[in-house]
C-alpha cells in the first residue's frame, strides 16, 4: 500500500491558524476531493473536529488516544500504525495522511508520495508542516493565480521518493 500525504502549506510552512485552515482555496479543495475520493484518509482528532463530519466516499480513520471518543461514520484508531494496518487489511492501494501537524510529523518518515499545494505567500498561523526528510523529487507542478475563489496564488506539486 502506498502511503501518501496531502497538504496545503504556505511559503513560511503554515498549515493552520486557530484550529482552521488560514485561507480559502476552492481549487485546492476540489483537488483534495478528486485525489482522495475512493481511498482511505487518516486524520487526527483535532482535524476531524474542525471538519466536523466524515468526508464522503472515503474511509475515514481518526486517530486519538481517547478510547471513548466516537466519530460516527469513521473508524477510530489508537495509533497511526493501527490505522495503516486496518487500511491495508481492507485492501487499500493508496492511503492519505491529511493532518494535522502531529499526524504529519509521525507519518512523514513513511510517506512516499506528497501532494503539495504550495500557497505562494507568507501567511500568519500557529500550526506548521514538519520537515519532510531526505530524497524527495518533484514530479509535477502547475501554478495558478489568485482569483475570486482562491485567496492566494498556488502551485499544485507532486513529490515522490524511493
Amino acid at each position: 500500500m502506498l502511503i501518501s500525504a496531502i497538504v496545503a502549506v504556505s511559503e513560511n510552512n503554515v498549515i493552520g491558524r486557530d484550529g482552521h485552515l488560514p485561507w480559502h482555496l476552492s481549487a485546492d479543495l476540489k483537488r483534495f476531493k478528486a485525489i482522495t475520493t475512493g481511498h482511505s484518509i487518516i486524520l487526527g482528532r483535532k482535524n476531524y473536529d474542525d471538519i466536523g463530519r466524515p468526508l464522503p466516499n472515503r474511509t475515514n480513520y481518526v486517530l486519538t488516544r481517547n478510547a471513548s471518543f466516537e466519530a460516527p461514520g469513521c473508524i477510530v484508531c489508537p495509533s497511526l500504525e493501527n490505522a495503516l494496518e486496518q487500511a491495508e487489511a481492507a485492501g487499500e492501494t493508496e492511503c492519505f495522511i491529511i493532518g494535522g501537524a502531529a499526524v504529519y510529523r509521525e507519518a512523514m518518515p513513511r510517506v512516499k508520495k506528497l501532494y503539495l499545494t504550495k500557497v505562494l505567500s507568507q501567511v500568519q498561523g500557529d500550526v506548521f508542516f514538519p520537515e519532510w526528510g531526505e530524497g524527495w523529487r518533484m514530479v509535477s507542478e502547475e501554478v495558478f493565480p489568485a482569483d475570486e475563489k482562491n485567496d492566494f496564488p498556488t502551485a499544485f506539486q507532486v513529490w515522490e521518493r524511493d
